[in-house]
């Protein structure tokens, strides 16, 4: 059983932790959350146990997570069809672009042309595992 990760960011050099390990995430549009009266945007995901892999395992292993956006002021996406539930979605990265301190812009950063971009007052993220790994496994 591996370590379950909880990431915080809150600021850009945080983010870019945390967008390593969500690499190659899979995302169902389904999973994309965007709570505008709380401010807050949450993607649930399966992401690549890259600890595992680095740690010489020849099986990839996927873990389920959630991301989470706090203080979000808007939310866009470009080349996503939020529409179709079950469409998948690749996570390749996601990158700050700072704006009037301490707000800017989160860019979550998808295969094939797809974003996400929030705005937000500041920097607030959280990366956790939710476990499950077995399941997820079984998904690939």
């Amino acid at each position: 059983m591996t370590t379950q990760l909880k990431l915080i960011a809150l600021d850009a050099d945080d983010l870019a932790v945390i967008s390593a390990h969500v690499q190659d995430a899979r995302v169902q549009t389904s999973d994309i959350v965007w709570r505008q009266d709380e401010k807050r945007l949450v993607v649930g995901m399966l992401r690549l146990d890259w600890e595992q892999t680095l740690a010489g395992e020849t099986a990839p292993r996927r873990l389920f997570a959630a991301l989470r956006f706090d203080r979000v002021l808007s939310c866009k996406s470009r080349n996503i069809d939020l529409d179709a539930p079950q469409a998948a979605l690749e996570l390749v990265g996601i990158e700050f672009h700072p704006g009037e301190a301490p707000g800017g812009s989160a860019l979550l950063l998808f295969a094939q042309g797809g974003a996400l971009r929030l705005d937000v007052e500041c920097l607030e993220c959280e990366l956790t595992d939710l476990g499950g790994d077995d399941l997820a496994g079984e998904l690939d």
